[in-house]
């Protein structure tokens, strides 16, 4: 059966379109957000590592080593079984620094460029032939597949072939879709999709091949039974290489696929959207590599069965072709198709990035003003047409000489070099960057004299010079090259790890690697201060633009203000944009680039450890901890909120002066949350706490006492404590301001203005027991001064001593008055067996005035007294007097000079009501709720106690009355206040 060549090429056509629309449309967001990232499409997306020679040439490498197949399957699902251990810490490593490939990896734990430059070559040679695998499949079986028409598209003068002009349109048409896409920004979740929608085509056209095998051709699973009897050299096959011992070669090589390859990296560990993903995975993947392998060897017998003309590397196809089915032949082809053309997709994808950041972009000192973004975009789809332009070439020059199993064991035994230094990134801190580059040299160097270049040029062996004796080369001794390759690989980087010497910063970047980051997390300073200067900084190596669009981008991530000027903040913000320009140009560019403009400040002092970020991140894993670590942390945590609970303010500095520790008292004391003060400087505290909390932080003083602070208009007193925590002995001659400390704050405004009342009612009880005195002593002259002018008033008769008497008289009644009213003051105090009487308002309110009338050093106002003469109400004399004396004081504090305040009284609803008016601004609407509180004030501090109309208003209460306010009281000029006192009349 044979298809028209413009018909299976239109079919393949629009499947490849099909996958891009899909990457697109997920891009766009056009698919559910829950469809795109359910765990199920994490794991068909690791699919994209069964390329073509899993569909077709795995069938070939089972004829070659029967059982020892398998190992494929078993190598790479244990990767993935074993996820926890093998691929979680390097998931959580690759994402937490953006390490989209093992070079940005190596890189990253080497401290090397040297590192990244040597891994993207020898990865590049190492996948040429899994590239050149691929555009073999796809040219071969579709030469297959249209055998009469295809021949018309050879150009025998030009000594092209219909194969490999079938190639070209394939590279180019490939080249084309993915440069349109692949070659952007945002691509991780479309390209994960696509490569899902990928697998699942390849695993319903390989399970449909191998159902019809079993049950098409053998007529089910007992008909397979009687085949293998009749055929027992089939079955006996599947054992022999096992024996030879040749299937723990295949384990080893096939192991290092899920983390060597980088197109299996990046969609694996790097695009890893979440740790549930990753245990889905874990036995999701080898589920999904199960189901591949199952047809592998019905498909082969089937082959057999049915004397197939061709290649065994093609029975995946030839079977259903036999079978004389267009659809499941069809199905079959873009089974085979979407198996190469996903790993093509990845592959070129990968090593263009590879390529870019570490050969392209750390040679140049980027500088641009232009849109940064295109250019990148531009430059990627370059290199992906370059890669797809090296890949045909490789096939060109190899000429179908090799078979696809041959391509794929090259390709694999290649990136098996990388293990040993991926393997150690986690798991030996002890290995360095010339153990690494020393051992990897060795490895690729004998892998390429020993397979690689003798399967090029088509040489078997060698012979030595003057001797007979010839040593075998190319893939017949694959397994001996393997195993020699790898030995030397690893000899020579644990050799030259133990003996060279280590860098500190290598030593460093091993314990990032380390499961154990906590140890690293220290608090280093930087020389910016504010997320502005970033984008300035930025702006000369990313030019404006991209700058701020990146500044913009890491500050949304971290939901952190463009204004934000904490030091904590502001190492997160480095980190981040780290992460993300490591994305964007690679690790090395970007390391450099965050170096240059954003160094850490040098000191003598050693790092502090930061606290917060090891608080946060003992949160995020304390579900991870176990025994005695689960322990201590509950131990803390405990500690913790003891600490944070506690009655008073308290707050922790570290050495350089960053807040550590901002508890709820403090948070309440001070209006100011945690989470604008963690992490930053007492400097950037608004006032009052910026002086008094750095001044007492940065002095000597262990203690501070009774200092006065304004909070929202009203005077506070605190008590300032501090608690260092020493350093170590051989650093105690240092200045101890630099120790890290423990401030705490009390508050004792209660007990000052107590203390203050109680100093007021003492002043006031002398000033009662003067004025008894006074009174005493001044009322007898007074008297005689009185009986004096009388007798002149009846000893004389001129008109102007009669005058002058009178005057005497006059003002000896004021003094009397004066007197009076100091005597009823200085029994005011006295409460005990007061009873009530019936009382004249209008003399309260004119005794209250007169007191007030004798402090000349107040506002003069003018006092009218409104009150009814016949105003009677039952009460104690004395404490109305008092009622009235607060009121008329507040009002006169509160009106301007030459200002008025009226007293009126009336009758209502069964009480004696008198008001008390104002010319003052009112009383503002915040300040109503709290007016009666005991010791809250609004005038100035030492003006005023807070205790007055708390008084009043205790005082109203024990009359069996009520207070009233308003304010304002005039409502056409919002000025004024008024406070009415309502006593009942009683019977």
């Amino acid at each position: 059966m044979s298809f028209d060549i413009a018909h299976i090429a239109l079919v393949g056509v629009a499947y490849i379109a099909t996958l891009f629309f899909v990457a697109f449309a997920t891009s766009k967001g056009w698919l559910p957000s829950r469809w795109v990232r359910h765990p199920l499409v994490y794991v068909l997306s690791l699919g994209v590592s069964l390329s073509a020679w899993t569909f077709y040439g795995i069938v070939d490498l089972a004829w070659q080593y029967g059982y020892g197949v398998l190992a494929y399957y078993l190598g790479t699902g244990a990767m993935f079984l074993f996820a926890p251990v093998a691929l979680e810490p390097l998931a959580r490593l690759a994402q937490r620094y953006q390490l989209y490939s093992p070079a940005d990896l190596l890189v990253f734990r080497y401290h090397s460029r040297q590192a990244g430059t040597l891994a993207t070559l020898f990865m590049l040679l190492a996948l040429l032939p899994l590239i050149a695998l691929q555009i073999q499949a796809v040219s071969e079986t579709l030469a297959l597949l249209s055998r009469d028409s295809v021949a018309a598209l050879a150009l025998p003068d030009s000594g092209v072939s219909s194969k490999n002009l079938i190639a070209f349109f394939y590279c180019v048409l490939l080249a084309v879709f993915t440069s349109m896409y692949g070659a952007t920004r945002e691509r991780g979740e479309g390209l994960a999709s696509a490569m899902a929608l990928e697998s699942l085509v390849k695993l319903v056209a390989l399970t449909a091949v191998g159902g019809y095998a079993i049950y098409g051709v053998f007529g089910g699973f007992s008909g397979l039974d009687e085949w293998l009897l009749e055929n027992p050299d089939m079955h006996q096959l599947l054992y022999t290489p096992i024996k030879q011992g040749s299937s723990h070669t295949l384990l080893l090589v096939f192991i290092a696929t899920a983390v060597a390859m980088p197109h299996i990296f990046y969609l694996s560990i790097a695009e890893r959207p979440t740790g549930q993903a990753m245990r889905t995975a874990s036995w999701g993947f080898p589920l999904f590599l199960l189901l591949m392998a199952l047809p592998i060897f019905p498909i082969m017998w089937a082959g057999f069965a049915l004397d197939v003309a061709g290649p065994v590397q093609y029975f995946s196809l030839a079977v259903p072709r036999a079978s004389g089915s267009a659809l499941l032949t069809t199905l079959a082809f873009i089974g085979g198709l979407s198996a190469a053309t996903g790993a093509l997709i990845m592959i070129t994808l990968a090593l263009a990035t590879m390529v870019m950041n570490h050969w392209l972009l750390p040679g140049t000192r980027w500088h641009s003003e232009d849109n940064m973004y295109r250019q990148l975009v531009w430059l990627r789809r370059a290199l992906i047409a370059a890669l797809f332009i090296a890949g045909f070439a490789f096939y060109l020059l190899l000429n179908n000489r090799l078979s696809l199993s041959d391509l794929a064991l090259l390709a694999f035994i290649g990136s098996l070099q990388f293990l040993p230094g991926i393997f150690a990134v986690i798991h030996w801190p002890r290995g360095n960057r010339r153990g690494f580059v020393g051992g990897l040299l060795a490895g690729m160097l004998l892998w390429g004299g020993g397979l690689l270049i003798p399967s090029i040029f088509g040489i078997t062996g060698i012979t030595l010079p003057g001797t007979s004796l010839q040593i075998p080369l190319g893939m017949s001794i694959w397994t001996q090259i393997t195993t020699l390759s790898l030995g030397v690989n690893v000899l020579l980087f644990v050799g030259l790890s133990l003996f060279t010497r280590t860098s500190s910063l290598e030593q460093y970047a091993a314990d990032l690697c380390s499961d154990d980051t906590i140890a690293q997390a220290l608090r280093l300073g930087l020389d910016v201060e504010s997320a502005a200067d970033f984008r300035l900084r930025l702006a000369e190596s990313l030019g404006a633009a991209t700058a701020n669009k990146e500044v913009k981008r890491a500050l949304a991530a971290l939901n952190l203000p463009d204004n934000e000027r904490r030091p904590y903040a502001l190492r997160q913000l480095r980190n981040k944009l780290e992460s993300n320009l490591s994305g964007l140009l690679g690790r090395v560019l970007a390391v450099q680039i965050i170096d240059r403009h954003f160094p850490f400040q040098n000191s003598d002092q050693p790092a502090n450890k930061d606290i917060h970020l090891i608080e946060t991140r003992l949160g995020r894993y304390k579900h991870q901890l176990t025994g005695l670590a689960a322990e201590l942390n509950n131990l803390r945590l405990y500690h913790r909120q003891m600490l944070e609970e506690l009655p008073m303010a308290a707050c922790s500095l570290g050495r350089d002066g960053e807040v550590l520790l901002w508890n709820y008292a403090m948070q309440d004391l001070t209006g100011i949350s945690a989470s604008e003060v963690i992490g930053s400087k007492l400097e950037y505290l608004a006032e009052p706490w910026r002086s008094l909390l750095g001044e007492f932080a940065l002095s000597t003083d262990a203690s501070r006492f009774k200092q006065q602070v304004s909070l929202d208009g009203n005077s506070h007193w605190l008590n300032l404590h501090k608690a260092r925590q020493k350093r170590s002995r051989s650093d105690r001659s240092r200045d101890e301001r630099g120790d890290a400390q423990m401030l705490l704050l009390e508050d004792i405004t209660e007990t000052q203005v107590l203390e203050q009342e109680l100093i007021h009612s003492e002043r006031l009880a002398s000033v009662g027991r003067l004025a008894a005195g006074v009174a005493h002593e001044v009322g007898n002259p007074v008297t005689g001064i009185a009986c004096l002018a009388q007798n002149l008033q009846y000893d004389c008769d001129n008109p102007e001593v009669l005058e002058t008497a009178d005057q005497i008289l006059s003002q000896t009644q004021r003094i009397s008055r004066i007197v009076h009213s100091l005597v009823n003051f200085s029994h005011s105090g006295n409460q005990e067996d007061s009873e009530r009487a019936p009382v004249d308002l209008y003399a309260c309110v004119q005794e209250a005035v007169n007191l007030l009338s004798l402090q000349r050093d107040k506002t003069e106002v003018q006092f009218e007294n409104r009150v009814p003469e016949d105003l009677i109400a039952p009460g104690d004399n004395q404490r109305l007097i008092q009622v009235f004396i607060n009121l008329l004081s507040n009002a006169r504090d509160a009106s301007p000079d030459s200002g008025q305040i009226v007293i009126e009284g009336y009758r209502k609803s069964g009480s004696a009501c008198v008001s008390v008016t104002d010319s003052g601004p009112g009383i503002s609407a915040q300040h109503r709720e709290r007016i009666l509180e005991p010791f809250f004030t609004t005038k100035e501090p030492g003006e005023g106690t807070g205790l007055g109309l708390a008084m009043v208003y205790s005082i109203v209460e024990e009359h069996g009355g009520q207070l009233e306010l308003v304010s304002p009281a005039n409502p056409e000029t919002g000025t004024g206040a008024r406070f009415i006192v309502q006593l009942p009349l009683g019977d």
